[in-house]
């Protein structure tokens, strides 16, 4: 297989229409998601778009982990069961490598990189349980033990393709690192090669297990890098809600030129734009639901309604509809205003601040520091509709 030519095009022309318009989209809207919340609010969100994202990649790998159980697998509440023990395990190592990600503490290297998407690989696989280190080879059946943040030493097929053979392997990911050097291309290219390297690493296939899952983070890390993601949306969502479809199109840039027309390189450049605009789109619509979800007079009128009907059960005390909103205009509320908001005298307006804390609703930033809005499993349905299937799998 020649290096030079066989995973070409890299890239496609930044003077694609179509494309240039989605760039273009995607960077307006994700700049007007990124000021719709305030700081606190935003940074609470984010755990929990984590956890939707941990949900959505493991569904994608056919690991199906209930969110709640996820939820649980961070406070160190695990399964008896060893399966879905791991699977929880599997969970919580997703999570925690993307806080790195999320809060710029990740590898600093640039994320379409060799170095990065071996840091990938080895963060990931080392929190994971040993035995989800291991896998079975479909044409031998034998145990192959999965090195955190090694090249694979063995042939692999995936569907209906042939990733390289392991010798070439240096030479591809040398020419994955040229191709999406940021200092050869301009912000417009890399938003592009956010799509492009998603589509290629999975075609070099460099590792024996967790190509996908680090795929999709290093995708997620670029755009993070670019400014254009944030931790309030995530691609993998809108690539597990139509998998047969992001499947169809990674197939098609898997696909061998098809003529004199379609590029220059041993793939499809057709192939690969149609997958840069499918992956593209998605990203859009990840941003437009979220900004939907999180615009403040839907989300309030969510939370009050809420709210209501939790005080007309006797659940929640009058008054917590007012301070829930306060927190969530202002990110962080003294406790000494909560009198003023509610309009209780002291006592009672201490007794309401505290079933909320008690319920994880507000969010304490120090043990008599200001209040924070909290976004606890049990309102998840209620205050932020769909962003979750309702019938998500029970492990």
């Amino acid at each position: 297989m020649n290096v030079a030519t066989a995973a070409e095009p890299f890239l496609v022309p930044e003077s694609d229409g179509e494309l240039s318009d989605l760039v273009f989209e995607l960077l307006q809207k994700s700049s007007l998601l990124a000021g719709s919340v305030v700081p606190p609010v935003r940074n609470e969100l984010g755990r929990l778009v984590r956890s939707m994202n941990c949900y959505y990649s493991n569904l994608i790998e056919g690991h199906q982990t209930h969110p709640r159980d996820i939820e649980r697998a961070l406070a160190d509440e695990f399964q008896a069961d060893p399966k879905q023990r791991d699977l929880q395990k599997e969970a919580r190592a997703h999570i925690e490598l993307q806080t790195l990600i999320d809060a710029s503490e990740d590898h600093r290297a640039w994320p379409a990189s060799c170095t990065y998407v071996r840091f990938l690989h080895g963060e990931f696989c080392r929190r994971l349980p040993e035995e989800m280190l291991w896998v079975e080879s479909a044409r031998t059946g034998e145990r192959v033990r999965v090195v955190p943040g090694d090249y694979r030493n063995t042939d692999v097929e995936v569907g209906m393709h042939h990733p390289p053979v392991p010798s070439a392997l240096p030479a591809f990911m040398t020419r994955f690192d040229e191709a999406y050097s940021p200092e050869r291309l301009n912000k417009s290219q890399q938003l592009l090669s956010a799509a492009a390297a998603h589509h290629r690493l999975l075609w070099i296939h460099p590792f024996l297990d967790g190509n996908g899952r680090v795929a999709r983070l290093m995708s997620h890390a670029l755009l993070i890098r670019l400014n254009v993601g944030n931790c309030l949306w995530s691609i993998a969502r809108g690539l597990a809600r139509r998998v047969d479809e992001y499947k169809a199109n990674l197939m098609q840039a898997d696909s061998p030129r098809r003529g004199d027309l379609d590029g220059r390189g041993n793939l499809s450049l057709e192939g690969l734009k149609q997958f840069c605009a499918y992956f593209l789109t998605t990203c859009i619509d990840q941003v437009d639901f979220m900004k939907k979800l999180l615009e403040p007079t839907e989300i309030l009128r969510r939370i009050e309604l809420y709210a209501n009907d939790e005080t007309a059960a006797r659940r929640l005390p009058k008054g917590s509809f007012e301070l829930l909103r306060e927190a969530f205009y202002q990110g962080e509320v003294p406790r000494g205003r909560a009198p003023e908001i509610t309009g209780y005298e002291e006592r009672r307006a201490r007794e309401t601040l505290s079933v909320l804390l008690e319920k994880g609703l507000l969010l304490p930033t120090s043990a008599r520091g200001p209040v924070t809005l909290g976004f606890p499993s049990h309102v998840w349905e209620r205050w932020l509709p769909s962003l979750y299937p309702i019938d998500a799998p029970r492990v």
